[in-house]
Parts: structure tokens; C-alpha cells; sequence
């Protein structure tokens, strides 16, 4: 073999083992970095999702530190565990409820039920009856209906229970009205405790709603829902929202 064709098979050579690997180790390398690249691309529209998704009504985190979730429905602003997610142990201070052989326990608004060793957050039935409502609710008003509102749970008032009842969701849940006028406008009410305006209001249907039930005198009806109407009923009607309203924390003259 002449210089030549030594000199063409080295070329060769070098060709197939040094520069056949080069490609392929340049294509490698490219890999990665692209797939870098998209993860960066990902990552960051990933994050703007998240600031999208994952935050409530003025900025506030969807999710807090404890991994509940905020519920910013009618302005409620809380942040309650999530819908089945199970605890080991009851909190304390908890009451227990019965339907039927189902168990229900409730405690700072949020209802639990039996699930295997454990007791899951759960949506309680319509129907059962609390005595206090949650520490923490929203009045909504509803075709002059107040309804009290908190973890995704409505309740009405039961004045022949004299309790809360667990409401199914109002119709047009997401459209609330407006706190009717004052039913009562002859007495003098004063919120001592500071009572916002639409818990006044709902205040004063629950003790009208009481009142009414107790004397059987309606003031919004003509002649108090009574024939001939009576002075003596409406007293007594006076006297019964007095007592409500001042258990209430207002001052009434």
C-alpha cells in the first residue's frame, strides 16, 4: 500500500470512529438542553396558570399553609379542609347528629362523617338541625329569605325547631337579592353589638318569624292577620320581638 492510499484509509478511519461519534454526541447533548428549554417554557406557563387557578378574590392564595381551601362564595372568605379528606381523631368540642343510621358530626362549621378508622369532611344532608349556627357564616338573602352560608353549606331558620336546618342550595344560588325592607319599623332597634345591616335585617325576620309564631299577629298583613284586627295582640307582638331582639344583642325602646 502506497503513502497515498495509507493516508486516504487513515482519513477514512478517523471519519468512522472519530467524527461518526460526534454527530450522535452532539444530538445527546441537544436533548437535553431542549428538553430544558421546554421545561423552562412549561414551567413558567405552568406557574402563570397557577397564578391564575390558584388564587381566590383579591390575591389570596386558593390554598393555605394547611392545604385547605378557601371558599370565597358570597364574599364567605374562610379556608375549610377539602370535601373528603379524612382526619384521624373527631376535634373536640364536636356534636354528633343522626339520620337515620347515618352518623353526622359538626364542629367550627365543618361536618365530618365515618370513614373506615377515620372521619372525612364531608357535605352534610338537607334537613338536619343545628342549634348555633358556624362561628364564622355569610347572611344571603334569597326572595326575602335570609339563608346563612359557610363550607359550602346553606342553612334556614327553623323557628318551629328553634334551630338552623341544613338547606339544599337556593335557586339562583349565585344571584342573591337585597335585605327586604324592615318588616317591624315601630320599634326603635339598636345593633349594641355593632350587627352589620344584613344581619340586622335577618335578625329581625327570625324574631318577626318568632313573634308571629308566638302570638299569632303579623304586622306586614292587614289588620295583623287578625279579624278586626286587636291592640292587645299587637302588644303582645311588640313585647315577643323585644325579648328576641334583646337576646340578640340589640337595644329596643
Amino acid at each position: 500500500m502506497n503513502h497515498a492510499s495509507k493516508a486516504a484509509l487513515l482519513c477514512a478511519s478517523a471519519l468512522f470512529f472519530g467524527g461518526g461519534w460526534q454527530p450522535a454526541a452532539a444530538q445527546e447533548h441537544g436533548r437535553p438542553e431542549q428538553s430544558r428549554q421546554q421545561g423552562r417554557e412549561q414551567g413558567h406557563e405552568g406557574r402563570e396558570q397557577g397564578r391564575g387557578e390558584g388564587r381566590g378574590p383579591q390575591g389570596r392564595p386558593a390554598v393555605d399553609a394547611r392545604g385547605q381551601v378557601l371558599d370565597a362564595r358570597h364574599n364567605h372568605g374562610r379556608y375549610y379542609p377539602a370535601v373528603g379528606s379524612v382526619r384521624s381523631s373527631l376535634p373536640e368540642g364536636y356534636r354528633p347528629y343522626y339520620r337515620g343510621r347515618d352518623r353526622f358530626y359538626f364542629s367550627g362549621g365543618i361536618w365530618y362523617a365515618p370513614r373506615g378508622p377515620g372521619f372525612a369532611v364531608v357535605v352534610p344532608p338537607p334537613g338536619l338541625v343545628i342549634s348555633v349556627l358556624p362561628p364564622y357564616y355569610s347572611t344571603v338573602w334569597f326572595g326575602g329569605i335570609p339563608y346563612y352560608y359557610a363550607d359550602n353549606v346553606y342553612y334556614t331558620w327553623q323557628a318551629d325547631q328553634n334551630g338552623y336546618a341544613v338547606a339544599d342550595p337556593p335557586t339562583d344560588a349565585d344571584a342573591p337579592s337585597s335585605p327586604p325592607d324592615n318588616a317591624q319599623q315601630d320599634l326603635i332597634i339598636y345593633p349594641k353589638g355593632g350587627q352589620s345591616k344584613d344581619q340586622q335585617a335577618a335578625d329581625q325576620f327570625e324574631c318577626h318569624t318568632w313573634a308571629k309564631g308566638q302570638t299569632g299577629f303579623d304586622p306586614t298583613q292587614p289588620g295583623g292577620g287578625e279579624p278586626g284586627g286587636s291592640a292587645m295582640s299587637r302588644s303582645n307582638y311588640d313585647r315577643a320581638m323585644s325579648a328576641c331582639l334583646t337576646a340578640r344583642g340589640y337595644q329596643v325602646n
